[in-house]
């Protein structure tokens, strides 16, 4: 399943018209935009890039990334005590959301803070610093540099245990 996400233009060749499920109508649009993932893991570079759109909050939300095209590749939904993700015809039960990015990405991925972060502001859920070297903070070991915020551009950074990079160019709302 990690792959689901590593290699987008496989799943969207593999899966194009897959059935998913709608999106959940009680759930609020929070951000959307295009998506872009660099693990810089020690068997090698994972890279991928999906539109994306998040909706609800922190304790209950979902997560869909869909090709440039707009074909839904993947939807990940979550609530308290369980999260799950579907794509090209399965679903995958987890405990928690760090378990399924974990799974996915192959590495635990803050997507409850992520809420926040795409907003320009740390979440409130954790402490936070101001970043000395320039605009943001950093946030549950992530540097989150704001030098785009205003043309929506967010970079949030982690150095340890392994590298990985999150860009989000925020569509206006």
């Amino acid at each position: 399943m990690r792959g689901v996400v590593m290699t987008l233009g496989v799943v969207l060749a593999l899966g194009g018209c897959a059935s998913l499920p709608a999106p959940d109508g009680s759930l609020d649009v929070a951000a959307s935009g295009r998506l872009a993932v660099r693990v810089d893991a020690p068997e090698g570079t994972r890279a991928s890039t999906a539109q994306f759109e998040l909706l609800g909050r922190p304790q209950q939300g979902e997560l869909r990334l869909s090709s440039p095209l707009g074909t839904v590749l993947a939807v990940a939904r979550w609530q308290p005590g369980q999260a799950w993700v579907q794509a090209q015809g399965e679903r995958r039960d987890y405990g928690n959301l760090d378990d399924l990015t974990r799974d996915l990405m192959g590495e635990a991925l803050p997507v409850e803070a992520l809420f926040d972060w795409l907003q320009a502001r740390p979440w409130p859920g954790a402490s936070s610093q101001a970043r000395s070297d320039g605009p943001g903070f950093v946030q549950l070991g992530w540097t989150v540099g704001l030098e785009g915020a205003a043309d929506g551009l967010i970079v949030a950074r982690r150095s340890l245990p392994t590298p990985v990079t999150v860009r989000a160019k925020v569509d206006p709302r």
